[in-house]
């Protein structure tokens, strides 16, 4: 059986240039998915290393706020009884109140600034100023105040 021309013009198909430029518009659409889902990737982990950060930030706060207001002599960490003893702190990796550091966490370091403050009313006071710096972290600092009284 023989077809004519009509029967000929119903049967189409892709030719070789229009599936080069579909799989060409293709890898162009594919290259921008992917590399929106790369940065996406990359990124996804800095709001757990930020929210850590602030952890360590505000455990050492905790820490210093529970203690006593002035200054006092001590020879370590874990006899640690007064505010003005944690003057000039610097840990490298985060420690625990007695010291010791803490698994999983050697790559923050942690420095303490103590300085005497006054507050409205003229209440005496120590301004506690703790930093933490780490992976993707750079200078997270929390401020607080102990008064004396």
């Amino acid at each position: 059986m023989f077809m004519d021309n009509k029967q000929l013009a119903k049967h189409h198909g892709f030719t070789l240039i229009e599936l080069i430029m579909s799989m060409v518009i293709i890898s162009i659409a594919a290259v921008g998915i992917l590399s929106v889902m790369n940065l996406t990737q990359k990124h996804s982990v800095d709001p757990l290393v930020e929210r850590q950060a602030l952890a360590i930030a505000e455990a050492y706060m905790e820490e210093i706020l529970l203690q006593n207001y002035g200054a006092c002599s001590a020879t370590s960490r874990a006899t640690y009884s007064c505010v003005g003893n944690y003057a000039g702190l610097l840990d490298v990796g985060a420690h625990n109140q007695a010291g010791a550091a803490i698994s999983g966490l050697a790559n923050y370091t942690v420095s303490v600034a103590v300085a005497a403050s006054s507050l409205t009313g003229g209440v005496s006071a120590q301004q506690i100023t703790v930093s933490v710096s780490g992976p993707g972290v750079n200078g997270l600092t929390l401020v607080g105040y102990r008064a004396n009284y």
